[in-house]
């Protein structure tokens, strides 16, 4: 191209009309091709990563909370539930659009500090510091949790720009300590830690669902953005075998007996002898799940399966039974019964009360909780023979009852007893036991000499489909007519010559055995007592097991004395609201000396 000369227009140096008019075409073109290249570029090649940074950076999800599943007991009554709350939330951004009217529609009031007075009152806070929390440019800060339904609809009405909620699901005990150590609670997370909700929580935990939306610049929902639900499921429910009303009645009478004797705690199981489900699992000062915090840490749990202690007297009846096993006994069996016993191995013995030496049947053995006679018994069989018995009769380990902590109780191989402790555990010493496990060796033999492995849970409800718990398979452990020769032995300890007539029932026939341990205390010296009482009712035709524990009480210290009658008042109570029949034929009780026979 040549050069412009001064003066020349550069147009008329660029040559003819239209050699000018092809210049300026093919400028245009390129500069249309330079934009439709751009254009290409940014719709076909990076406009699909450009619309969905913009659709993310619009799109809220949000957690759908599964409910939690409920637990009932044995009638469906609902021992926990999940209800709705609700989580107040505000976009500070917006509450400065917030006006507050007067009857003629004047502003009276403005933004954040109009909104605290209006608010405050509701939720019950300081409208000092509910203002500090509505000043900002936080998009999301909480301001309230676990709110009513009720204060919600209160809030909502007060149209406050950039106040919401959020569903939220609260755990609530509608009978307060009622099964409280049976129940547990939830933690702050909303996951079971204690009891059944600790043991049960992943069948009682709901799955979240998700709602995904699209979220204005100003952060509202854009109606007709894209939005996205996966529904929350809730949990299932846990069906308890439990009777509520029996646990309810339960707790106050141990409630009652501890505070009367002083003692440090109690317990009391009933079982329901022909499936093994427990009726009732009460101990003393039980916790309130709606506030487990307000009650001390050692009664939150469920002693009646987490604290082994010495059966005392009531070990004397499995003795007994597998001496009847055996066959090396029978209920109207002759048996020495000194005050006094000194063994082959120089251990000395005595009964409980100072009396001339004697000699009663098995039975009167029995009757008068005699510990010579028992030493007596049980030195007709080998410790191993004895030791196979308790571990038949579900001494040796836990039962698996499905609550936290479970004890399998304190039970030294035959071989490891020493030269004491060989005889102390024919009566009830020198072993320890849950009241669970003791109860389960009176239900077993109730129950016709077959073991049924106790069990609190009788299945889970799943959206509507019932999935019963299978239980374990039964056992025969004794014989039927060994368990029945018990039963009519047991029924001379309540009688009117026995150590458990406090546990009498009128109306009902009634088998059971008193106990009364020496255990060590923090020293290790014998100075607490564990009294007991675990019996049968009704002998002639068994229904419930019911086994008490009355541990280091300051006054009336024998089973007999204390937890006899606490016996009494849970099962006459029991069986009444089971709908029992009272018992139809006398018993038939067998002598208590031999020369009574």
């Amino acid at each position: 191209m040549r050069p412009v000369a001064r003066g020349q227009n550069p147009f008329t140096a660029l040559g003819t009309p239209e050699r000018r008019q092809t210049i300026l075409l093919a400028a245009l073109l390129a500069v249309i091709l330079a934009f439709a290249g751009r254009l290409v570029y940014v719709q076909a090649i990076i406009g699909p990563s450009l619309a969905q940074a913009a659709l993310d950076e619009r799109t809220r999800t949000y957690t759908l909370t599964g409910p939690r599943g409920d637990i009932v007991d044995a009638d469906g009554t609902v021992l926990a539930t999940t209800v709705q709350t609700y989580r107040v939330v505000v976009n500070q951004t917006q509450v400065p659009d917030f006006r507050v009217y007067d009857d003629n529609d004047e502003v009276v009031g403005y933004g954040a500090a109009a909104a605290a007075e209006v608010l405050a009152p509701v939720l019950g806070v300081d409208a000092n510091v509910l203002g500090a929390q509505l000043v900002g440019d936080d998009g999301y800060h909480v301001l309230a949790r676990d709110v009513s339904p009720e204060v919600w609809q209160q809030i909502a009405a007060l149209g406050i720009n950039g106040v919401s909620s959020e569903d939220t699901f609260e755990r609530v005990y509608p009978n307060g300590r009622t099964a409280g150590n049976i129940l547990g609670w939830v933690n702050s997370e909303g996951e079971g830690a204690a009891g059944i909700e600790q043991t049960q929580n992943s069948d009682l935990l709901g799955t979240d669902g998700r709602l995904q939306v699209e979220i204005s610049t100003s952060g509202q929902v854009i109606p007709t953005g894209q939005q996205s639900t996966t529904p929350a499921m809730p949990g299932c429910d846990v069906n308890l075998t439990i009777d509520s009303d029996v646990q309810w009645y339960t707790q106050q009478v141990i409630d009652d007996a501890v505070d009367l004797y002083g003692a440090s705690w109690g317990a009391v199981v009933v079982v329901e002898v022909s499936t093994g489900r427990i009726v009732a699992l009460a101990d003393s000062d039980s916790v309130d799940p709606n506030n487990p915090g307000a009650t001390p840490a050692d009664d939150r749990g469920a002693r009646s399966v987490t604290s082994p202690y010495e059966p005392g007297s009531t070990g004397k009846v499995l003795t007994v039974l597998s001496a009847l096993e055996e066959g090396v006994i029978t209920p109207t069996s002759p048996v020495e019964d000194p005050y006094r016993l000194t063994t082959d191995n120089g251990q000395t013995f005595h009964d409980h009360t100072e009396h001339p030496d004697q000699i009663l049947t098995t039975t009167g053995v029995l009757a008068e909780s005699a510990n010579t006679g028992t030493v007596n018994i049980g030195s007709l069989m080998s410790d191993a023979t004895r030791y196979e018995y308790m571990q038949r009769l579900g001494w040796a380990e836990a039962t698996g009852i499905g609550l936290p902590g479970e004890s399998g109780g304190i039970l030294n191989a035959a071989e490891e007893w020493d030269g004491r402790q060989r005889f102390t555990t024919m009566f009830g010493q020198g072993v320890a036991v849950t009241l669970l496990q003791n109860t389960g060796v009176f239900s077993t033999i109730a129950n016709d000499g077959v073991h049924i492995t106790p069990r609190l849970v009788d299945g889970y409800d799943c959206d509507g489909e019932f999935i019963e718990n299978e239980p374990a398979e039964p056992e025969q452990v004794v014989s039927p007519e060994s368990s029945e020769q018990m039963i009519r032995m047991l029924e001379s300890v309540v009688g009117d010559a026995g150590t458990g007539g406090h546990a009498a029932i009128e109306g009902y026939r009634i088998a059971g055995k008193t106990g009364t341990a020496q255990v060590a205390d923090e020293t290790g010296q014998l100075n607490d007592v564990a009294a007991s009482f675990v019996g049968i009712a009704p002998a002639d035709d068994p229904d419930l097991a019911v086994g008490v524990i009355l541990y280091n009480p300051s006054s009336g210290i024998y089973g007999g004395t204390i937890a006899a009658p606490v016996f009494h008042d849970v099962t006459a109570f029991a069986l009444q609201s089971r709908g029992v029949a009272p018992s139809t034929e006398p018993a038939q009780p067998y002598p208590l000396t031999p020369d009574a026979s």
